[in-house]
């Protein structure tokens, strides 16, 4: 919603699909402004968080700087995505978290108050923005948990720790939660009319949706009716069926469900041996609760049909289901029963409506209920989703939930769904989550073709895979580059390998009684320091590896936002313990400076170059880098 906001507030009237050339009313330099000041914001919150963490003030600056001076940082703010806010609020979760950890002795104090809010506020915002916020939520808490167990291991007094477990979980639970809330309460609220994206919700949002063709249909099914059945549940699809046969089995044809509008999703609802079928001179009979019905493919003229003799193709403890017969056949094999479970309209007539009526189909000879889990069938079922009669599902189980999504009936008169649904904030939120989950999920990676823009999550801390991020590269094109600065990513990658290794010399010398030197609360403002932006980079790297998603080295920024403040927070340590006034300064510049010549070395692919990509060569680094040769590409 964020570069929604940005499009408002440079006038774009919402007609550009952003694909072509930008038309003169839509103002993309506003919009690239726009994302570009969150970029900007990193640079002070860097300063600050290092200065909340006790760090020396050229320190601060000299991280500040690192942030400022990393290539990859600075062109991700050249585009309109929303990778720049989410850096920008993960940013200030661990500015407001170390300022919280700051003011540790003064608990309840307004600055105290105002620390914990604002961190609050940051893990609401961050998580709003993108799900890999989430990662910066566990930080917190872990922290939190680590502060708690300090509490108790003190020994405080109940009266105590219970005011600041309240305080936190108010705080730090439910200010978030509100925020992350109040977000998808407007998305409702803006995003209230029907769109490219509908089919990825049930059929009762959909129908909320103001021009949803959903939203304006036969209210109560009637028999004679054409309609098409929605399995609920996650990625089944629609009732299908096309004359290709099962090759094991009965070898009738085969029943599955499909994901999209298609003219075999199509059936006709009858009373069994379809009786009454297409007797116009009648006034409609509505299908109720505990009806016997027989359904018929519209385009094949098959019935729905099922039987115990074959178990289905993939789930073998169920029943096949095929599509079998004529209309009028009497056979008991064709008949199901209709078993209304739940109701999301203001109908209380036990009747079957479109949309709002979730129901099974009981076959009345086995006692098995239809049902479609997501299975998929092998390359002669096209992939789609088996379609089998379970014996084993309970009544409510999602599988063998099913809702109409379209009815026609020349015969009724077409109703305001819109009107009719009992709409419910949580169960639209919960619904929209998962609808994201699963979109999100989809983005497999094919691990058989190559990709230039994809990278795996090893390579990233090492700069082995930078990513073109314009499809066209040739003279004349205007070409970015997501490359980070070498020194400063390869320098950050090497501190974070090294903490945990002076953590364990520490202990071990410990261990022999020949612990380091430390100034009275070194050693403290060190541990604080150190476990808030190792825990962070940790917190936003390692699970990338558990992730199936496609993933690119902008998905690193996170991590490396801590991993810079720690090299800063590493050299400051360094300097302090070994060198005198006058080398940490000197040392101090020489970082800047060497950052500040690797930065404008690479900053032709940072601000876009225009010209013969050869010209540049030499800032290939590493033969793996795609810059001006793709050897990975067939």
């Amino acid at each position: 919603m964020l570069i929604g906001l940005s499009e408002f507030l440079s006038g774009h009237n919402g007609t550009f699909g952003f694909k072509g050339s930008y038309p003169s009313y839509v103002n993309y330099k506003f919009m690239r402004q726009f994302t570009a000041m969150f970029g900007i914001g990193l640079a002070p919150l860097a300063y600050l968080t290092c200065h909340q963490l006790n760090m020396q003030r050229q320190a601060c600056v000299l991280a500040a700087l690192f942030v400022i001076l990393d290539n990859c940082l600075c062109v991700m703010s050249r585009f309109v995505l929303l990778d720049e806010p989410l850096l920008f609020f993960t940013a200030a979760s661990l500015c407001s978290v170390a300022g919280l950890q700051n003011s540790w002795n003064r608990a309840f104090s307004q600055v105290w108050w105002r620390w914990l809010l604002l961190t609050g506020v940051s893990l609401g915002l961050v998580a709003s923005c993108k799900w890999v916020g989430f990662l910066t939520i566990a930080l917190v808490g872990i922290y939190t948990m680590g502060e708690l167990f300090t509490m108790y291991t003190c020994r405080f007094d109940i009266g105590s720790a219970a005011r600041h477990f309240v305080a936190r979980a108010v705080c730090l639970i439910a200010v978030p939660l509100v925020i992350y809330a109040a977000c998808f309460k407007i998305h409702f609220m803006v995003l209230n009319r029907s769109g490219p994206g509908d089919s990825r919700m049930s059929p009762a949002f959909q129908a909320s949706l103001k021009g949803s063709p959903l939203g304006s249909q036969p209210f109560t099914v009637a028999y004679s009716s054409q309609i098409t059945l929605r399995s609920m549940h996650t990625g089944s699809g629609l009732l299908h069926s096309h004359a290709h046969r099962f090759p094991e089995g009965s070898r009738q044809q085969q029943i599955t469900c499909y994901g999209h509008s298609d003219s075999n999703n199509d059936w006709i609802i009858t009373r069994p041996r379809g009786e009454g079928y297409n007797r116009t001179d009648d006034p409609p009979t509505f299908v109720r609760h505990g009806d016997i019905v027989n359904l018929m493919h519209r385009k094949t003229k098959s019935m729905l049909h099922a039987h115990r003799k074959f178990p289905a193709p993939v789930t073998a403890r169920d029943f096949e289901v095929t599509a079998y017969g004529q209309l009028g056949w009497k056979d008991k094999n064709n008949d199901w029963r209709i078993e209304v479970v739940s109701e999301r309209s203001i109908a209380t007539n036990n009747e079957l409506h479109a949309i709002t009526t979730q129901f099974n189909l009981r076959h009345v000879a086995t006692n098995c209920l239809l049902s479609a889990a997501a299975v998929k069938l092998p390359s002669w079922g096209f992939g789609q989703t088996e379609v089998s009669c379970s014996r084993h599902n309970a009544p409510g189980s999602a599988a063998s939930l099913w809702v109409v999504e379209k009815h026609v009936n020349s015969q009724l008169p077409k109703d305001n769904l819109r009107a009719m649904i009992k709409r419910s904030f949580v169960r639209d939120f919960v619904e929209l989550n998962l609808a994201m989950a699963r979109s999100n999920n989809a983005l497999i990676p094919d691990r058989d073709k190559y990709n230039h823009l994809e990278s795996d999550a090893w390579t990233w801390p090492f700069l082995i895979y930078p990513m073109r991020m314009l499809g066209s590269w040739k003279e004349g094109d205007i070409k970015y580059y997501e490359v980070g600065n070498p020194i400063l990513w390869w320098s950050s990658t090497f501190c974070c390998a090294l903490l945990p290794v002076q953590l364990l010399l520490y202990l071990a010398r410990k261990q022999h009684k020949r612990p380091a030197k430390w100034a009275p609360g070194e050693a403290l403002h060190y541990w604080n320091g150190a476990k808030l932006l190792w825990g962070g980079w940790l917190l936003h790297y390692l699970p990338f590896f558990l992730f199936s998603r496609v993933l690119y080295i902008h998905h690193y920024l996170p991590a490396l936002y801590f991993a810079l403040l720690l090299l800063a927070f590493e050299i400051d340590y360094f300097c302090q313990r070994i060198l005198s006034g006058r080398m940490q300064n000197a040392v101090t510049t020489a970082w800047a400076l060497t950052a500040l010549a690797v930065f404008c070395w690479f900053a032709p692919l940072t601000f876009g170059y225009s010209g013969p990509i050869e010209q540049l060569k030499h800032r290939q680094w590493l033969p793996s880098w795609n810059l001006y040769t793709d050897r990975f590409a067939t």
